[in-house]
């Protein structure tokens, strides 16, 4: 079995040490093992894990959520119907982002199309 300094876990997800000891206090990440010297030591499902929690960070779901996916992951399969409920839920937030923007961007663009017409 691999595992991965916090160093190396840094590298691999761009989460700040910080934010790994966060994670793990708050019960986002499940406690991670530790070598010897007490030192922390992830695995590769860490990794795994800390790469959903990357992507539901970056599209904008609460840490509340996460927390509620978190704990339907480790509750077993029979939590899948709600995790795919909340999956959803967040799908439809991230899509009003994604026409918010466009729309954003198609004003930009009007912008540059009248800027380059006056000159």
């Amino acid at each position: 079995m691999s595992v991965y300094t916090p160093a190396e876990v840094v590298e691999e997800t761009g989460f700040s040490i910080d934010t790994l000891r966060y994670y793990e206090k708050i019960g986002l990440l499940e406690r991670v093992g530790r070598n010897a010297a007490g030192q922390r030591r992830f695995s590769q499902e860490d990794i795994g894990w800390l790469g959903t929690v990357k992507c539901l960070r970056e599209t904008g779901m609460p840490i509340a959520e996460m927390l509620r996916f978190a704990e339907l992951v480790r509750a077993g399969d029979h939590t899948i119907p709600d995790r795919i409920k909340l999956l959803e839920e967040h799908d439809r937030r991230v899509q009003g982002q994604i026409q918010n923007l466009a729309a954003r961007q198609q004003y930009i663009r009007n912008k540059i199309s009248y800027y380059r017409s006056v000159l």
